[in-house]
Formats: C-alpha cells, sequence, structure tokens
C-alpha cells in the first residue's frame, strides 16, 4: 500500500534536485520578506528616531511647567496648558506639514499637575508630561500587516516655592581643527558665492575659485551650538548665582581659554565668538587642563562663596575628527576616567567624525546617553541644545 504523502514527498524531492528553477521559486518567495523586512527596520530607526524627539519635547515641558509653577508665573491650571503646547510647539519642528499626526499628537498629549505643602511652608507641584502618536508604517511594512507603529513618551519634574537649585561649573571643550572649515548640508543663504575646502591626505585644501552654493561651514554651525546651550544656562540661571563656565577652543594646542567665571559672558567673549578653524587635532591637553580646571580646590571654594558647597561639574567634549597621534587617545581617555572617578560629568559629541574619533568620545561619555553623534548640522545643535537642557533640569529639580 502506499504510504499517504509519499507522492508529494517524492516530488519535493525531484523539485530539490532540479536545479533550473529552484533559483527562480526560491527568489519568488524570498523577495517579498526581505522587502517587508527592510521596511520593518526602516521604520523602527525612524520611530527610534521619533521617540528621541518626544522624549525631549517631553522633559522640556515638564521642566518649563515645573519652573512656571515655581517662580509663580503659572497656576496649576494655566501649567497644564503650557506643558501641552510645549510639547506640540517643539514636535512642530519635526511634524511640519502633517496635519493628521500632528492631530494625533495633540490628542495624545496631557499634562498633570500635583500640589502639596511642603515642609519649608511652601508648595511643591509634580508635573507629569504624557504624549504618544501614531506614525505610519512604510510601505514596504504593511506587507506584514503593520499599519502604524506607536510613540510615546513620558517625563516628570517637580518644582515648588521654596526651590533649592543646584550650582554647576562647566568646562566646554570644542574642536577648532583644519577640518572645521568643510561645509556641513545646510546652505548658507546669506552669500552668493564663497570659499570651499577640501581634505587630500592628513591636509586641508582651499579650491582655487569661489563656488555656489554655499554652505554654513562646521566651525559656524558649532558657534551656533554651543550658542544654544549657552542660552539654557542662562534661563536657567538669570542672575549668574548658580552657573559658571568656561570654554577651550583647541587644535594641536590649546589655541583659545577662558577661565571659569559666573555666567555665560566670559566663555563667550573671549572662546566661542572667537573660533576660528585651523590646526591638528589633538584633546590630551585641553581635557587635563578642563578637568584640572574643574576639580581644583579655587573652584570649589569660589563656589562656596555663594553659598553652593555642592555643585555639579561637567565637560562637554566636542570633536570633528582623529587626533594626530594614538597616543593622544590613550591620554585622553585616562583624563576621562579620572575625572569620572571624581564624580565629573562628562557629555560628547561627534561631528561628522570618523569612527576612532566617535570610539574616543564613546568612550570618555559618562553614560551611552551623553554621547551624541551628529551627522548634520541639525544634529549638532539638537545635541547641544539636549546638554543644555539636561543641565539645567538638574538644577532645577532639588527642592527644599
Amino acid at each position: 500500500m502506499m504510504v499517504p504523502g509519499f507522492d508529494l514527498l517524492r516530488a519535493l524531492k525531484q523539485l530539490l534536485r532540479d536545479r533550473t528553477g529552484n533559483f527562480a521559486i526560491l527568489t519568488a518567495i524570498s523577495v517579498p520578506m526581505l522587502v517587508a523586512a527592510s521596511g520593518v527596520a526602516i521604520d523602527v530607526t525612524s520611530m527610534s528616531m521619533s521617540r528621541s524627539q518626544l522624549q525631549e519635547a517631553t522633559d522640556s515641558a515638564a521642566l518649563a511647567a515645573a519652573t512656571a509653577l515655581a517662580d509663580g508665573t503659572a497656576t496649576t491650571t494655566t501649567a497644564k496648558d503650557l506643558g501641552n503646547n510645549f510639547v506640540l510647539g517643539q514636535m512642530s519642528n519635526y511634524l511640519t506639514g502633517d496635519a493628521t499626526t500632528t492631530n494625533a499628537l495633540k490628542t495624545g498629549t496631557s499634562t498633570t499637575v500635583t500640589s502639596s505643602s511642603n515642609s519649608s511652608g511652601g508648595t511643591s507641584y509634580v508635573v507629569n508630561v504624557n504624549a504618544s502618536y501614531s506614525m505610519s508604517a512604510n510601505s514596504m511594512s504593511r506587507l506584514l500587516g503593520m499599519q502604524t507603529m506607536s510613540v510615546s513618551a513620558a517625563s516628570t519634574s517637580t518644582s515648588g516655592t521654596a526651590v533649592e537649585k543646584t550650582a554647576l561649573s562647566m568646562e566646554i571643550v570644542l574642536d577648532k581643527s583644519g577640518s572645521m572649515w568643510l561645509d556641513t548640508e545646510a546652505i548658507d543663504k546669506t552669500q552668493t558665492k564663497c570659499d570651499q575646502y577640501y581634505v587630500s591626505g592628513l591636509y586641508l585644501y582651499k579650491y582655487k575659485d569661489q563656488e555656489n552654493p554655499c554652505y554654513i561651514k562646521k566651525i559656524a554651525a558649532l558657534k551656533t551650538a554651543t550658542g544654544t546651550l549657552l542660552d539654557q544656562l542662562d534661563a536657567a540661571d538669570p542672575t549668574s548665582q548658580y552657573v559658571r563656565t568656561a570654554g577651550i577652543g583647541w587644535s594641536d594646542e590649546i589655541d583659545l581659554s577662558s577661565e571659569l567665571d559666573w555666567g555665560t559672558k566670559t566663555t563667550r567673549n573671549k572662546v566661542i565668538n572667537k573660533l576660528a578653524a585651523g590646526g591638528g587635532t589633538e584633546s590630551s591637553a585641553p581635557m587635563k587642563s578642563a578637568y584640572n580646571k574643574l576639580v581644583a580646590v579655587d573652584e570649589a571654594t569660589t563656589q562656596a562663596g555663594k553659598g553652593n558647597k555642592n555643585f555639579q561639574k561637567i565637560i562637554v567634549l566636542m570633536t570633528d575628527g582623529d587626533n594626530n597621534a594614538t597616543s593622544s587617545d590613550t591620554e585622553t581617555l585616562k583624563t576621562c576616567t579620572d575625572a569620572k572617578n571624581k564624580g565629573v560629568q562628562i557629555y560628547t559629541v561627534a561631528f561628522m567624525a570618523p569612527t576612532r574619533g566617535q570610539n574616543l568620545l564613546r568612550s570618555c561619555a559618562s553614560s551611552p546617553s551623553n554621547y551624541f553623534d551628529a551627522k548634520q548640522m541639525s544634529d549638532l545643535v539638537a545635541a547641544f541644545k539636549s546638554i543644555g537642557a539636561q543641565a539645567a533640569k538638574q538644577m532645577t529639580l532639588l527642592t527644599k
């Protein structure tokens, strides 16, 4: 008696032995799956970026609402509207022209405020901001039945009528090497023709004739990005009672520097505004200088002079390239380790940097979330803005 399924099994074996048409059959089966998988990968990457943007928006919204409650410019009712509108306003930068998604975000955003009496006799506030929306999957993902992907974020911030701010001292360590004359992707609409540069080997060269269109140079993008960070520190400490900053502009040596001073004015005038690209790349000396100044007894004494017995110590390190010598990588990493062991928080920003430079900054950062990989000017501005927001948040959250 013939075993059931025997004919089918024999036919399959013959099909596998027959090489003439198998490739086409297997291709016909696998290609749709590969296309769908590629679509999912694209959607997952897009969702991750969208979630990061939404998280930054809810963080900023919660902080803004909590701060407004603490300084009396908002009530518990108006603070809810402030939180919701803050999320929508910040996300409008990313959802431009997408009315459907914007409306979904508006529906999915809510802010709650809880108030209670604190031990100082004032009022403490807890602000919770939740936001979510659905983003459409691309056509490739839909082959797997995936129509939408949900993006959500939640943030909490606290404040009160007896807010005790935490002071901070920050060193901003900025690469101004020759490669910072290269173009970003952003068009400079203020010029019709301009000098443009290219790299060949280890050297930077300028094209003989001016070119059009003009693009914003990396060094100009850095000035803009650093300005957004300093602006947020000024907003968090308008009377310069808690924030001390200094800057270092470096190439193969320390070219520009300022001493730690209250507020951001000295840092802007002596370093940021004077940044001009040129030179090689050696990060060890500027990092060691920044570290030594932050942990010096004089800095602790100066902060204590305004009643700040405890203060955050922060280094922001940015580069767009590799160190000229690998020994500088080793020395920089040693300084980063020493600094982290002393309680210094390190943020790092790789701006259109090659792999070795990225790896160095990733290892130097205090945590994976303290490392930023900026591929274009908008990423660089967003990175410095995020660092400023996080620093300001650390100053605001502690209450008596």
